[in-house]
């Protein structure tokens, strides 16, 4: 009828195998039905298929996207050619951070209103920084080895005595501990005040003096986080957190 919108048709060719189904694939139709497409799902159900229509079409990977009979290409293709680019694999984000910052801070939330029945409390500031402390740690763990290797690029301490970087996510992830229980604080708020002490000055130097453009070990050894502010005032929180501790004592 006039003045309808014309559908928009898109031909989409993706694996679909007994062992296997592209991530990508579903993706790239999510994403064309959700900006209003028809899409013609076409399944490469064996890897002859699938080596078959590479060769057809000159192309090294699927899915490949078609619309209007032009190749667009893959899902970053398609992403970019329907203007919603994907953030480059190496690009720099705060996401992690923003994420782990917010869910502690609701950690800390639950928790005062389980022990003390408010949803705000002294006590709930302390909470959150020290299951901040853990979460850090956590992610840390997962790859001591990927952390220990990018903590080397800066850390101090790390520079002069290896082996730091693997002790430092057991430090601070157990420090965090036993703050969050408020036992032990003479051994936790010591090494949580060390360890930060030792991260604020190697922050410090590395962006504010040396200039140096780096990535933050401090979510773990993939991080995409800069190293800078975030990186400096995690350390900070640390620091705050052991010198109140030990007042405490």
């Amino acid at each position: 009828m006039p003045g309808n919108t014309p559908i928009k048709t898109a031909v989409l060719h993706r694996m679909v195998m007994v062992d296997h189904m592209c991530p990508y694939g579903l993706k790239s139709k999510d994403l064309l039905e959700r900006q209003g497409f028809e899409v013609d799902d076409r399944h490469l159900t064996s890897r002859a298929e699938v080596d078959a229509f590479k060769a057809e079409h000159g192309v090294k990977t699927t899915p490949q996207i078609f619309v209007d009979g032009a190749r667009i290409g893959g899902f970053d293709d398609l992403s970019a050619h329907l203007g919603k680019p994907v953030a480059a694999k190496d690009a720099k984000t705060y996401a992690p951070v923003i994420a782990l910052f917010s869910i502690a801070a609701f950690m800390a939330v639950a928790v005062t209103w389980v022990s003390l029945g408010t949803v705000f409390a002294g006590r709930t500031i302390e909470w959150f920084i020290s299951i901040s402390m853990v979460l850090l740690g956590l992610q840390k763990l997962q790859n001591v080895e990927r952390f220990a290797t990018m903590f080397l690029n800066y850390d101090l301490l790390a520079q002069r005595w290896v082996r730091y970087g693997y002790v430092y996510p057991f430090v601070e992830t157990g420090a965090g501990l036993l703050m969050m229980a408020g036992v032990l604080t003479w051994l936790s708020a010591p090494a949580a005040l060390f360890v930060a002490s030792i991260g604020a000055i190697s922050v410090f130097k590395a962006v504010y003096i040396d200039k140096r453009d780096l990535k933050c070990a401090c979510v773990g050894g993939d991080s995409k986080v800069p190293l800078g502010f975030v990186s400096l005032t995690e350390n900070v929180m640390m620091i705050g957190m052991a010198l109140w501790m030990l007042t405490k004592l």
